[in-house]
């Protein structure tokens, strides 16, 4: 039985970061820029600034912060059409909390509710189920977001909306794939990333397989992470340990939990329920080929595109949003310009600062702010995280410490 305070030993952390300073000092080469790389999955980034991992590793190396939140790239589009489904009288709009406060382009969910929509936050597909089963006179939507992670339970709870004949119950399906997204970073110009931490999560669902292409073809390195601060700072050093050896491989540190082969129930499920979008709107990121799903043909009753008549108009981010720009890593959150002073997580104005998940509202919460630049509001509530910010830096000097 391992405990999660095994992977939250500062003395190993500090043991791991010592064996990372080494590795990176014994590569004995100059560089004009540091090595940069990539986590994927928003989870990490949280492990990343929650036990101030970035402290631990010499300047030589840094985090570039990937699309792997889903409520994160979540565009203003999408959150207007599930605004639209909310306010119609008949429905009941079911989501996940984090997607509550991301916003569109006239109000988020959360302030459809404030107005008298029928919005309700639930914990899975299956709850949203068992409203459609206790309200037979309501029509209740379920919000399906999420990487393959969460493809499986969404699809699932399809099949048994088949089964049981719960005809009251529909999908607005969101579902994206993280393989083209990685493909579309890169593809991209903007960026010089060395190596990838690969998302534990999606990993458990889809196996290790799929990210050889990632060696194969583009020959950088990966390695699919656990969420531990110890797992990160292993991961880390595997990534960085194929690069001094001048290896391209594919390397799995969460094999306690990710089978190489993924998960075949789940994969089935998602295959018999799910097909791929020709192209799917990302936030930040624009239209990216066959990185979303939709509901098959044999589904469509439990489809709310077609149940219903859904606007899908496409709007363009706010401007003074670089959400896009921090996504694809060509920028670190403190340095967009509404960063804690237009955009904060009591008001955001981009979605990376509504999830924990998301690296500004990560970096807002763990990192130090310079106050001199936010404003009043800004400055405020950067005073009411100092203590959690200092608390956070001594367990960044100590290691990674408890929580």
């Amino acid at each position: 039985m391992k405990y999660v305070d095994e992977f939250r030993d500062p003395a190993k952390a500090q043991a791991l970061a010592r064996e990372i300073r080494d590795l990176v000092a014994g590569m004995g080469r100059a560089r004009r820029r540091p090595l940069q790389i990539m986590e994927v999955c928003g989870g990490h980034t949280h492990t990343i600034f929650r036990y101030g991992i970035q402290q631990l590793l010499p300047d030589e190396v840094e985090f570039v912060h990937g699309p792997g939140c889903p409520v994160c790239v979540l565009p203003m589009g999408r959150v207007d059409d599930c605004v639209a489904l909310a306010e119609r009288p008949e429905v009941i709009f079911t989501t996940f909390g984090d997607a509550m406060r991301v916003p569109g382009s006239r109000k988020s969910l959360l302030k459809a509710k404030a107005d008298g929509a029928d919005v309700r936050m639930v914990y899975s597909p299956i709850d949203a189920l068992a409203l459609a089963r206790n309200h037979p006179d309501r029509e209740v939507i379920f919000f399906g977001l999420g990487f393959e992670t969460t493809m499986p339970s969404t699809a699932m709870t399809v099949l048994r909306a088949r089964a049981e004949g719960v005809r009251n119950f529909s999908l607005f399906c969101n579902h994206i794939t993280i393989i083209p997204t990685i493909k579309a970073i890169l593809d991209s110009p903007d960026l010089q990333i060395d190596g990838f931490l690969g998302p534990g999560h999606v990993s458990m669902v889809i196996g290790t397989q799929p990210y050889e292409f990632i060696a194969r073809h583009y020959r950088k390195p990966i390695t699919v992470a656990g969420f531990e601060p110890l797992d990160v700072l292993q991961s880390m050093w595997m990534v960085l340990r194929q690069i001094a050896q001048g290896r391209c491989e594919v390397e799995n540190q969460y094999g306690r939990i990710v089978p190489a082969a993924g998960n075949a129930q789940a994969l089935a499920a998602i295959q018999e329920v799910f097909e791929l979008r020709e192209f799917f709107e990302w936030r930040g990121l624009g239209s990216i080929d066959f990185s979303g799903v939709r509901m098959r043909e044999a589904f469509s009753a439990f489809d709310a595109e077609r149940k219903f008549t859904v606007p899908d108009v496409k709007i363009a981010d706010p401007k003074a949003c670089q959400c896009g720009e921090v996504l694809k890593g060509v920028i670190k959150p403190h340095q967009c310009k509404v960063f804690g002073t237009a955009c904060t997580p009591e008001s955001p104005l981009g979605s990376l600062m509504v999830s924990s998940e998301g690296a500004c509202a990560a970096y807002y919460h763990y990192c130090r702010i310079d106050t001199s630049r936010l404003g009043r509001h800004g400055a405020r509530a950067a005073g009411q995280t100092a203590t959690r910010d200092a608390v956070a830096n001594e367990r960044a000097a100590a290691g990674a410490g408890h929580e």
